[in-house]
């Protein structure tokens, strides 16, 4: 059967997890139960003409995916058959793009789920970092003459860990995790890469957009006393509000040239995850029209300072060079555009690659003027911890 987009939405009360519906080579973009869920993926488009891509999706379908960190390297999104939708109300819907029966659909789907449940996990792991500690020191020291000579102001140094299972991982469990341990933060999955992102980088519904970064990290100690005082530490400092000003100075003037009105609070906020804490400033706008969309809104911000560094062209040609580490997917953006423009993207940190029995996980760091090698090191293995929780169940 052929035709266009059909939607219907599903009886009140009925319990549907997104997650089934993704599966291991589907699309899942959730936080706080809130989100969508998509399968038959493969319809791809390039990303880079964003605006004729939105164009050529119709109103009621969508482009999903996970976009390399490296602007060079061609990514990907896919025009999905079955997309799942879960609003903040609780109320689901589900649309084909084809004119197929969207209900009977999602029962093929949600019967081929069933029978990946019942896969073992894996109960022994190995790890392995790209980089021993004294390189990773040495080259944070580099960096930091880089810094301290005026090449740049900032750049975002990556560590990766794999591991190796002894059996292939499976991701149903993991994302179970992922939702559990971080239910603020934004679960993702496609195509083996999955995550639990802190960190907005861009949404649009119709002329309202938002963004969020980050940039600035302490631990947390777990005993509520402690943990208020280092968060008023974190905004007390220095360095890191002169980072996190970086990074927030980039986005705004990105949306700024696309609103008539944009909201910058003149400080940041605390942003309380599990193990960490983040400097955050929450930017809110009102684009102009004609209002460029979602993806086009991604595009040009990525990446931002949070992630690269800044000048941003200067510390990423730093990085090909110096950092000895292909990011892939890692802290590039995932998220969704439809055919109306509207969007949500995500920066692809606290992630991992998961390829059979092999996952790897990657963690950021920014350096600036006074970075202490040692404090930098400490802070990758706290943001890989939250990745090794939930893969890593020994």
């Amino acid at each position: 059967m052929s035709g266009g987009p059909t939607t219907v939405w599903l009886p009140a009360g009925r319990h549907l997890d997104l997650a089934a519906v993704a599966g291991d080579d589907g699309f899942l973009f959730e936080r706080e139960g809130v989100g969508l869920a998509a399968t038959g993926l493969d319809r791809k488009v390039a990303a880079t003409d964003a605006s004729r891509l939105v164009a050529s999706l119709g109103p009621d379908a969508m482009a999903v995916g996970a976009l390399p960190f490296r602007r060079a390297e061609l990514g990907w999104l896919a025009v999905p058959e079955l997309i799942v939708r879960r609003r903040a109300d609780g109320a689901v819907s589900a649309t084909t793009t084809d004119g197929r029966a969207p209900l009977r659909l999602l029962e093929a789907v949600l019967g081929r789920a069933a029978d990946r449940d019942r896969q073992e996990e894996p109960d022994a792991f190995s790890l392995t970092s790209s980089m021993s500690h004294a390189d990773w020191r040495h080259l944070v020291e580099a960096a930091t003459k880089e810094i301290d000579n005026g090449h740049f102001d900032k750049v975002v140094l990556a560590r990766e860990v794999e591991v190796m299972a002894n059996r292939p991982i499976v991701l149903g469990p993991v994302i179970d995790r992922l939702r559990a341990l971080y239910p603020s933060c934004t679960t993702f999955a496609v195509d083996g890469f999955v995550g639990a992102s802190p960190e907005l980088l861009v949404s649009r519904v119709g002329h309202d957009v938002r963004s969020h970064p980050l940039a600035g990290t302490v631990a947390r100690s777990g005993d509520p006393e402690v943990d208020r005082r280092v968060a008023e530490g974190l905004l007390a400092s220095a360095k890191d509000r002169a980072e996190h000003r970086l990074v927030v100075e980039a986005v705004a003037e990105v949306l700024a040239a696309a609103c008539d009105e944009l909201i910058v609070p003149p400080a940041p906020s605390i942003v309380s995850l599990r193990n960490v804490v983040h400097l955050g400033t929450e930017i809110s706008g009102r684009l102009r029209h004609p209002s460029p969309s979602a993806l086009e809104l991604a595009l040009a911000l990525h990446p931002t300072p949070a992630v690269g560094g800044t000048p941003t062209d200067v510390a990423v040609t730093y990085l090909d060079d110096e950092e000895g580490l292909d990011r892939g997917r890692y802290a590039g953006p995932v998220g969704w555009v439809d055919g109306h423009g509207d969007g949500e993207w995500v920066v692809g940190i606290r992630s991992a690659d998961i390829d059979g029995a092999r996952a790897r996980l990657r963690a950021g760091v920014g350096i600036v003027a006074g970075s202490d090698a040692e404090a930098e090191l400490a802070e990758t293995q706290l943001k890989l911890q939250a990745l090794l929780s939930a893969v890593v169940r020994p």
